[in-house]
């Protein structure tokens, strides 16, 4: 075995190393995300960890108190995350110790990217084989594994079996049988070399970069879950923005969440299994989060939820990220702010409003929109002060972050806040607006007709919840809904007067903002074709309305014309020009008689 020196003094190179390769993701996030937080967390202080495979270099920064040792097969990699590591060893699982092992074994970027192809292959087996050796009893091993039939693969345009790029060393579907597809799999797998699973989370909205976490056993539990279903929009509408893809990821994960199939859909899985040891020696900290969520700007953290004794609460991995930018000069004027202090309080319960509203639209149910929108305007009614403006939470509260629990409305997220109070009017009418948008733009099927725009829609949505809300009304909800996306994703004011104008020209045969799918797509052809078809059949009413008219004028003209030259208009006209002279004569003496008179009456006053 030989060492390098210094620079590199750290890298041990046993042999097979990969000298012209390089693993590490190209897309990463802000201290590591979701993954990392559960790493972290996972590895207390002082304890020895085994980081196998590529990943995050944001992952060891939140290591620094443990004793990091890194297993790489790219010697460039290596050289890049040496000053971040106490060791780094190139070439695959062969190159490590016999003798060595580990409280934690992290592999979260799965092990395929393990071995090296320049060395001896063991195979998916074999190095889960070999990496099991390395875990203490007691010890931990957090285990990455990609789903064959995952939401990736269902939306992705291009098939996965078609990869062609220097990347593709390994490319596995559910034929592969050297590889585990599924969770029953997986754990029968990790038995055979000895490890027991305690926990398995479901990774959205990609395997390379994941941005929520969540527990898959709840996933198949609580399918109802309103924050489920906020996280699973929010992830995959935001994970495939700019994409080409088949079909809405985020309705297809949602339904999937309904379906109690939101675990079996996810791209990937994150299972923390553990080396039984005896009674002596400590094993798992069993304290795990039920969710790990990245939102928002990366100078919050990660968002976790957590059991507590009265269900599900919130809690917060503050950024410890330096480099982490700072607020821009415009921050203090935008128009909401996050605050993380208010992430410490019970997780409500309930289904997410937008969710309950679609499906009863949906079904043309409109005595539940109308009682949902009544339940939900009178909930915003209690939340303004004397003045009839909202602030904090509230003024932020859309469908979209509102669960509904019986009669019981509440906010789910309630970081956001708003810098200033707002009008209620304007509020509604915000949160009436985007489920207007979304509804018309998705495409889905509703029973209001469908000439109607999103801010007449609105205005409907409106009455329905008791309100009388006008256009200009409208008009102001969409300048908040662009002040407060702007301050959401850190916009200056000439991005967040481009947001504005974009906003107010949304059209019903708009597809959806975000990600490209060619099902959304589709049906705004649709929609822009029935359009066009209507507005053809008004212009052919119209110039035939327009023709007919042009001809009784015509006629109404040669009526007048055939009449002027007969004897009885002649006769008439001569009937009636003497008196036309008659009357323009005594018009004439009357003014100047006045005028005779006017001096007279002057003199005698």
């Amino acid at each position: 075995m030989t060492t390098e020196t210094a620079p590199a003094s750290r890298i041990t190179l046993p042999g097979g190393e990969m000298l012209a390769w390089s693993d590490l993701p190209q897309d990463r996030l802000a201290n590591g995300g979701p993954v990392a937080a559960l790493a972290a967390r996972l590895v207390p202080p002082g304890t020895r960890v085994l980081v196998a495979g590529p990943h995050n270099p944001a992952l060891l920064d939140q290591l620094s108190h443990a004793e990091v040792t890194c297993l790489l097969r790219s010697h460039p990699d290596a050289v890049a995350l040496a000053h971040r590591a106490a060791r780094v060893v190139v070439g695959g699982p062969a190159g490590l110790p016999a003798d060595e092992t580990y409280d934690v074994v992290i592999a979260a970027a799965g092990l395929d990217p393990v071995e090296s192809v320049e060395g001896t292959r063991l195979g998916w087996d074999g190095v889960l084989a070999r990496l099991a050796t390395a875990v203490r009893p007691g010890g931990a091993l957090l285990l990455h594994l990609d789903n064959p039939l995952g939401l990736h693969r269902l939306v992705d345009s291009t098939p996965w079996y078609a990869r062609r790029d220097d990347s593709a060393w390994e490319i596995g579907g559910v034929l592969d049988r050297a590889h585990p597809a599924n969770r029953d799999q997986l754990r029968e797998r990790l038995a055979v070399v000895g490890l027991r699973p305690a926990a398995c989370w479901a990774a959205y909205p990609e395997v390379g970069a994941p941005t929520a976490l969540l527990d898959a056993d709840h996933l198949d539990r609580d399918a109802g879950s309103g924050l489920f279903d906020a996280v699973l929009h929010g992830a995959c509408a935001g994970g495939f923005t700019g994409a080409e893809v088949l079909q809405d990821p985020a309705r297809l994960a949602v339904d999937a969440l309904h379906a109690g199939r939101a675990a079996d859909l996810a791209p990937g899985w994150l299972t923390l299994a553990y080396r039984p040891a005896d009674a002596a020696t400590p094993t798992v900290d069993r304290d795990l989060p039920v969710a790990l969520v990245q939102t928002g700007r990366p100078g919050l953290g990660v968002l976790e939820v957590l059991h507590g004794p009265s269900g599900w609460r919130w809690g917060l991995i503050p950024a410890t990220d330096a480099t982490t930018p700072t607020a821009a000069p415009f921050a203090s004027r935008t128009a909401a702010y996050r605050d993380a202090d208010a992430l410490s309080g019970p997780v409500p319960a309930g289904r997410l409003l937008r969710t309950l509203l679609l499906d009863a639209a949906l079904r043309r149910d409109l005595v539940t929109v109308r009682a949902l929108l009544r339940g939900y305007a009178g909930w915003l009614t209690d939340q303004a002060d004397p003045d009839g403006r909202i602030a904090g939470a509230a003024a932020l509260a859309g469908t979209d972050n509102v669960v509904v629990d019986g009669d019981r409305y509440a906010v789910l997220d309630p970081s956001w806040r708003a810098a200033a109070a707002l009008p209620a009017d304007v509020v509604l009418a915000r949160g009436l607006w985007r489920f207007a948008a979304g509804l018309l733009t998705g495409g889905y099927a509703h029973p209001w007709p469908s000439t109607l725009d999103v801010a007449g829609l609105t205005v409907v949505l409106g009455g329905l919840a008791g309100h009388d809300l006008d256009r200009p009304t409208v008009s102001a909800a969409v300048e908040a809904e662009a002040a407060i996306a702007a301050a959401l994703h850190g916009l200056d004011v000439a991005g967040r007067v481009d947001l504005a104008t974009d906003l107010h020209a949304v059209a019903p045969t708009d597809p959806p903002a975000g990600q490209h799918s060619y099902q959304q797509l589709r049906e705004a052809w649709l929609r822009q074709r029935e359009e066009l078809t209507r507005l053809t059949a008004l212009t052919a009413w119209t110039e035939e309305l327009l023709t007919s008219r042009e001809r009784a004028l015509r006629r109404a003209e040669a009526t007048i014309g055939l009449l002027s030259g007969s004897l009885s208009y002649r006769v008439g006209r001569l009937a009636i020009t003497p008196a036309r002279l008659a009357k323009r004569g005594a018009r004439a003496a009357k003014r100047r008689a006045t005028a005779a008179l006017s001096p007279k009456q002057e003199e005698q006053q």
